[in-house]
């Protein structure tokens, strides 16, 4: 991945994973493993009116760690209530403790009437995957990909969207007129850098996806067997510039396996790793001694320097080898001990 998106942003503590157990569990934390992306969305604000114009807020948490989920969390209230909103103390999640963001949270769930939330949970597998796809997927199309989703997912369920505030991911203007294109109801969409401490509503999601991610960390359930009470939970910050977290990475991992799925395996920082500490493990496709015919062999060309070799390969794969001369039988049948059914 590109080395800005996994750098230490000057904003963000270095603050370590093992997180208190107090504290209101959200109602998007989930209590089995996270092998895959899952969205959680609130019920439509209970005094929300038919066609009643609003304002929503889009932000982000764990974009850079290696470590556990991406959370992108949306936030919208009815835009002639946003004064009230703002009243409630919103502020940018990074800048509060936890039990802050904790209590924070709380206010958005106590007011069913005002406030509607969502937040898209993407695993780490799931983001090591897309990153990793022949055709390059990088984290900020990623991140652009999920704020469009959240924010179709919202106007398809009857809000009537016409301001929007965004966090941005990359070039603020380029982004802006991208949202722009693709919703042209919403009158005014605004993506800025830092809109988390500018925009109340965009505090409001921010704190949604902050303590949904923590919850998700603090509750991590691993699908690996076995693993789950030997694991050490001392992350660190989850950053690949923390030296605990790069700790943490070299003493959990496995030199065949690699890592357990709480990890982005896509990250530089464990290629690394497994490049400098993992065993090498060749597969028989990739033996050039392997005695098995090569499916290419069927395609050789007369001529070729090859030839020779191309042809006993084919005559291996021949469906009309004679009884004195048989074709090999494949390894995989001969290590089964199966006959053929010729032998009966």
């Amino acid at each position: 991945m590109d080395p800005e998106e996994e750098s230490l942003s000057p904003e963000i503590e270095r603050t370590e994973l093992t997180l208190a157990e107090g504290g209101t569990r959200p109602p998007s934390g989930t209590s089995t493993a996270l092998l895959k992306s899952y969205t959680y969305t609130t019920p439509l604000p209970t005094e929300l009116q038919p066609d009643q114009e609003c304002i929503l807020g889009v932000d982000e948490a764990g974009r850079g760690p290696v470590l556990g989920p991406m959370v992108y969390g949306i936030c919208y209230c009815p835009l002639s209530k946003q004064d009230e909103l703002a009243d409630l103390g919103f502020a940018d999640s990074k800048t509060l403790k936890e039990d802050e963001r904790h209590n924070l949270l709380n206010v958005i769930m106590s007011r069913p009437d005002l406030i509607g939330w969502s937040v898209r949970v993407l695993s780490p597998m799931d983001i090591s995957n897309s990153m990793l796809l022949k055709q390059k997927y990088n984290l900020n199309a990623l991140a652009h990909d999920t704020t469009i989703q959240l924010i179709r997912e919202t106007i398809a369920s009857g809000v009537n969207l016409k301001e929007v505030y965004v966090d941005t991911v990359g070039t603020p203007e380029s982004y802006q007129k991208k949202l722009e294109n693709l919703f042209p109801s919403i009158t005014k969409i605004v993506v800025a850098k830092k809109a988390d401490s500018k925009y109340p509503i965009v505090s409001a999601a921010s704190i949604c996806a902050k303590v949904t991610r923590d919850d998700v960390l603090r509750h991590w359930v691993f699908s690996e067997t076995g693993i789950e009470s030997t694991i050490s939970r001392q992350f660190g910050s989850g950053y690949p510039s923390d030296p605990k977290t790069v700790a943490w990475l070299r003493s959990n991992m496995d030199p065949i396996f690699g890592y357990p799925n709480i990890v982005r395996f896509s990250w530089q920082t464990c290629k690394t790793l497994l490049e400098a500490s993992g065993k090498t493990v060749r597969w028989p496709d990739d033996d050039e001694s392997n005695s098995q015919p090569r499916i290419s062999a069927l395609f050789g060309q007369s001529g070729d320097s090859n030839t020779a070799t191309w042809a006993q390969q084919r005559r291996q794969y021949s469906m009309f080898a004679s009884k004195s001369d048989p074709r090999p039988r494949p390894q995989l049948l001969q290590d089964m001990g199966l006959r053929s059914a010729v032998e009966f």
